[in-house]
């Protein structure tokens, strides 16, 4: 017994308590973390979601939803012919399993490193499109842009094969 004590008195006198004071300190996390999901922009600022709902297709607790819409050239959102003109997360039913990002063709959703998300309103649980789209960098625009016909249409960047 005097041997247990002895233990317990030697890490508590000795030894660096491991507790981090969480509001104040915040912990890095790994490289592979899943937070809260962004909606990616491409470099001239247009968005990089097409409306395809495959991210919703492959949410397995049916926590997204899209509709699309058809852009235009007086109003154009993202380089193909549609566009997501809703896109909504419900939070509390996210299970954060990055199928979503798997998913997506257009590697336009990203689970990203911010963790703190906590609700007191089942309303403020539904992050919407503007909450989850990337604001645009540098000198890019946003969206909608007025683009001259045809312009972006054939200009979807290919994914590369990675072998």
């Amino acid at each position: 017994m005097l041997k247990g004590l002895l233990t317990t008195l030697k890490s508590m006198l000795f030894e660096k308590p491991v507790t981090i004071q969480y509001p104040e300190e915040k912990r890095p996390v790994r490289e592979r973390f899943k937070g809260r999901h962004i909606l990616k922009r491409y470099a001239n600022g247009l968005e990089k979601c097409i409306g395809c709902a495959l991210c919703a297709a492959a949410c397995p607790a049916d926590a997204i939803f899209v509709e699309a819409a058809e852009n235009s050239d007086a109003e154009r959102y993202s380089p193909g012919e549609r566009y997501a003109s809703t896109y909504q997360i419900n939070m509390m039913r996210c299970i954060f399993c990055g199928f979503c990002e798997d998913a997506c063709p257009t590697e336009a959703i990203v689970l990203g490193h911010e963790y703190e998300l906590s609700f007191t309103r089942r309303e403020v649980s539904i992050y919407t499109k503007d909450m989850l789209l990337e604001p645009p960098t540098g000198d890019s625009r946003g969206t909608p842009q007025v683009t001259p016909p045809g312009v972006f249409t054939r200009s979807i960047p290919v994914m590369k094969d990675p072998d």
